[in-house]
């Protein structure tokens, strides 16, 4: 399986275990973004992720492309220019203490990058899905006419698109969100994203309160059909996050398509980084779909994988199928294997 990615890889600061930022005197350097995320755990899985951006010709921005090359992503179609690759801040919560995350992204060369400097038709042959996420168009305006320029090609040449709505308030208001993505949408086949999301990026109100304090997993599904309705989705997927604490979460999944509706089981987690744990969650799902062909199958696989995410240090999800299937199957006591 050939899977395309398009967004931003961010060089991410964080600081040493749960320090907070006024008291940390070194930083731990890792690679990331929404979307290079997904490409590295389709990488892991046995698959062909591509990871498409625009990276500065320096020795950060190569250190971005040698971060994914060690998992094997296809980097090829990786274009060079501009001034900088963009940085977050992490700082890991802990208990009641919510972690917190700083962006200095503004000016990075993907959020000034052009559609024409791209090869589509070598970006797009032979590749079977194309994934973005809602925080790409959120970077800039260039931004937003390369993520629709890259839909309109994986469209016109067959391929199966997903998008992640990933609303993000320090990006771009509501209003502009709406503006630019309910349009996109007519060339998208799967949306991923929750209650928040679809709000926030589409305008959407299922009527559904998600937010009680106690899942409502029916108000999900007719959340997921009516989207599907709505634009025409060929299937409408999201995470269902329960917050305990900053460290202790519930986990699970839900997936409408084709007039049924599919929910995975229930995980509960120890959490050791939340950062990611969306993206292998899509990850899962588009790599379940396409080696299963089981919307079932695909649900448990992307809960099972981002479940296994939120164990590992970093943004990429360092986890195999043996691993994610053996949870799938009940593995969950965590006992040493010798």
């Amino acid at each position: 399986m050939r899977v395309v990615t398009l967004g931003e890889i961010m060089l991410r600061l964080s600081t040493p275990g749960y320090q907070r930022f006024v008291q940390s005197q070194s930083f731990d350097v890792n690679y990331g973004g929404g979307e290079a995320n997904v490409a590295v755990s389709i990488s892991n899985y046995g698959g062909e992720g591509v990871f498409v951006t625009k990276l500065p010709e320096n020795d950060i921005g190569q250190c971005a492309i040698n971060s994914l090359r060690q998992y094997g992503v296809d980097t090829k179609n990786i274009v060079r220019g501009g001034e900088r690759v963009g940085i977050y801040y992490l700082e890991t919560g802990d208990s009641m203490r919510a972690s917190k995350v700083i962006y200095d992204r503004a000016h990075s060369s993907i959020s000034e990058a052009k559609a024409d400097e791209f090869d589509w038709d070598a970006i797009f042959k032979d590749a079977d899905w194309f994934h973005v996420s809602g925080i790409t168009p959120a970077l800039s305006k260039s931004a937003q006419e390369l993520t629709k320029v890259a839909l309109m090609e994986a469209k016109k040449r067959g391929v199966t698109t997903s998008f992640d709505l990933n609303y993000r308030a320090k990006l771009w208001t509501k209003a502009e969100a709406q503006a630019c993505l309910i349009p996109l949408m007519e060339y998208v086949d799967y949306s991923i994203g929750n209650e928040e999301d679809a709000e926030s990026c589409l305008g959407f109100k299922s009527g559904s309160d998600v937010n009680s304090g106690k899942l409502d997993v029916t108000g999900y599904e007719k959340m997921l059909k009516a989207l599907c309705e709505a634009f025409h989705f060929k299937g409408a997927i999201a995470s269902l996050r329960e917050s305990h604490s900053a460290n202790d979460n519930g986990w699970s999944g839900v997936f409408y398509s084709n007039g049924a509706f599919h929910q995975s089981r229930h995980y509960e987690i120890r959490i050791v980084d939340r950062v990611g744990g969306g993206d292998s969650f899509a990850a899962g799902l588009i790599y379940g779909l396409l080696a299963y062909k089981d919307d079932q199958k695909a649900i448990e696989f992307a809960a099972a994988a981002s479940a296994l995410k939120h164990t590992i240090p970093g943004d990429f999800n360092h986890v195999g199928v043996k691993e994610v299937e053996a949870l799938m199957g009940g593995a969950t006591n965590g006992r040493v294997q010798r």
